[in-house]
């Protein structure tokens, strides 16, 4: 952007008042007999990082992007109270023999930087940032500190009586309450780092809890074994459950509120050889509903899927493996569909996301609410589209083909692991192959790939092998924009940040019936869609990496070469 209002900019990015902006803006350069706003007026910038980072060089202070978090220690903030520290936009970073370098977004606050001479009893040395990251840096610093579970690895054992940790934990006595903050800073924890999945595994000297993160489990700490008990009992106290079974599987639900966000997460226990296994699966209610074009579908796929969408009655299908996004996209097409003229409703299990206008009923099976039961009661609820969570049984198939072919829309999934597996999946279940030719129109199947992080992804010239693996030629490769992971403070160096969906959608069409009604296998239906005109997974995952939306590695974990 040229010739930017160099005020606006540094009013946002800086947390400097607009009477100390206009003072610094109005200060001659060192090298230029021009103002520092005019030098600054007559240069091109595209972020307001460059902006504030400018301006430093013209005032001869230093400039940081990339804060390394990690690399703080959280030490220097144990006297020093967030409110303060937010409120100053400081954040001391590094403790130094001479000087003490400090993070700011106002480095003409004089009377922070005096506070914290004061404090350290040494030079300060201001490093500027913008008022985003340092408030980014405060918070994990913060965080760091007051919930870091690598420190409650050193918990004394002997301060426990765990000979009877239920009543101990029931009670909530006093030395109770290390487990109680450590379960606390554990859910606190997994929600800040977006994890989906929580594992609590017990060993035999030994426990482990992980976190799944864009799908990639990792070890986050090890409890004392000697808190097993006292562990499971509390989470399986927040849940309602039963703390004194231990030999059945038992599932239940903590609804939290962290950071003004509604958090619902579900447990399931299983009895294994070293004590219960706990899995927490976390669902953040105030998410926004993306849509369908949010979700990573080629431009083909979408405009397929629209044509489907907008039909008054058959079924659409979502196929995948557990975790693929198949309620995402469920979602997502039913908040395209939901318009004031048309009643849906849906049966799920559980109601991950409340849309405002639908009606969601959740299934339990205690009662006899199941899908079918939900689906048979729909009927006469004279709806116009309809959504079933899952397609598990020949019951809940034959009402869902009976509900598409008197008129209804209807929206479901399925466990397999292309599109064209659908079809022998529900003659399996017992479905007429007549019927099934009849009422699908269309079946997407999807898988997740993690996302490249922009602020640090890099070119990448692919090997021989890997070209054979894109099915591309160099030529093809060098004028795309292939890139590898490479990790920054900004992704946790992980590389990564996020993931976006690979697709397949088969449409159903006179051929495709025809094959399904002699009972034709799903390599048979795959071929024709593939003659029809249909991209495979591989051929979307490749288009990404050519884009450098992804990676050769997440092309080839999570597709395989049709030999």
């Amino acid at each position: 952007m040229a010739t930017v209002d160099v005020l606006t900019i540094l009013s946002k990015a800086t947390s400097l008042s607009q009477d100390q902006l206009r003072s610094v803006l109005a200060n001659p350069s060192v090298v230029r007999p021009v103002t520092v706003g005019e030098a600054l007026n007559q240069k091109e910038f595209s972020t307001a990082d460059e902006v504030v980072s400018d301006l430093c060089k013209e005032l001869g202070l230093d400039f940081i992007r990339d804060i390394p978090v990690a690399d703080i220690n959280a030490d220097l903030i144990r006297d020093i109270p967030i409110n303060y520290a937010k409120q100053q936009q400081v954040l001391p970073y590094k403790d130094e023999p001479d000087q003490l370098i400090a993070l700011t977004s106002n480095p003409v606050n004089l009377k922070a930087l005096d506070d914290l001479k004061v404090l350290f009893g040494k030079k300060v040395r201001p490093l500027v940032t913008t008022v985003i990251r340092i408030q980014d840096a405060i918070n994990k610093v913060y965080e760091k500190s007051t919930a870091n579970l690598s420190g409650l690895d050193e918990i004394d054992e002997e301060d426990y009586d765990l000979d009877d940790p239920i009543v101990d934990l029931l009670e909530a006595g006093e030395d109770d309450a290390p487990v109680i903050k450590m379960v606390n800073s554990l859910l606190f924890r997994a929600v800040k780092e977006k994890a989906s999945d929580i594992h609590i595994e017990p060993y035999e000297k030994d426990m482990v809890v992980r976190f799944r993160t864009d799908g990639v489990l990792m070890d986050v700490f090890k409890p004392p074994k000697k808190l097993q008990n006292a562990i499971t009992s509390r989470i399986k106290v927040m849940a309602n459950l039963n703390i004194a079974e231990k030999r059945l599987p038992q599932d239940g639900r903590i609804p939290l509120k962290v950071g003004g966000k509604d958090i619902d997460i579900r447990l399931s226990t299983v009895p294994a050889a070293y004590g219960e296994r706990l899995v927490m699966r976390i669902q953040d209610r105030s998410t926004v509903i993306l849509e369908l074009e949010q979700l990573g579908f080629s431009k083909e796929n979408l405009d397929r899927l629209d044509d489907l969408l907008s039909r008054n009655d058959g079924i659409m299908l979502v196929t995948g493996p557990t975790g693929s996004g198949k309620s995402t996209t469920l979602y997502g097409a039913l908040t395209k569909l939901n318009k004031p003229d048309v009643n849906i409703l849906t049966v799920e299990d559980p109601v991950e996301q409340r849309i405002h206008g639908i009606g969601q009923v959740q299934t339990n099976s205690k009662i006899g609410l199941t899908f079918a039961a939900g689906l048979r009661s729909f009927l006469r609820q004279d709806p116009d589209i309809i959504m079933v969570g899952e397609i598990r049984d020949l019951e809940t198939a034959e009402l869902a083909i009976q509900a598409s072919l008197t008129g209804h829309l209807v929206l479901s999934t399925l466990h397999t692991n292309d599109s064209a597996g659908a079809f022998p999946r529900l003659i399996d279940f017992g479905v007429e192959p007549f019927l099934i030719a009849t009422s699908v129109m269309g079946v997407i199947a999807q898988r997740l790939v993690r996302v490249l992080c922009p602020h640090c992804k890099a070119p990448y010239e692919p090997s021989d092998f890997e070209l054979s693996l894109l099915g591309v030629t160099r030529e093809v490769a060098k004028a795309s924009h292939i890139c590898k992971a490479m990790g920054c403070s900004e992704c946790g160096q992980k590389g990564y940040s996020g993931r976006t969906t690979i697709s397949e959608l088969m449409v159903v069409t006179d051929d495709i019936r025809s094959l399904i009604m002699q009972r034709k296998d799903g390599a048979t239906l795959k071929k024709q869609a593939l003659a029809n005109g249909m991209k495979t997974f591989r051929d979307h995952g490749i288009a990404k990496v050519l884009a450098g939306v992804t990676t050769i590695e997440q092309l080839t974990t999570n597709t395989q070469l049709d030999l």
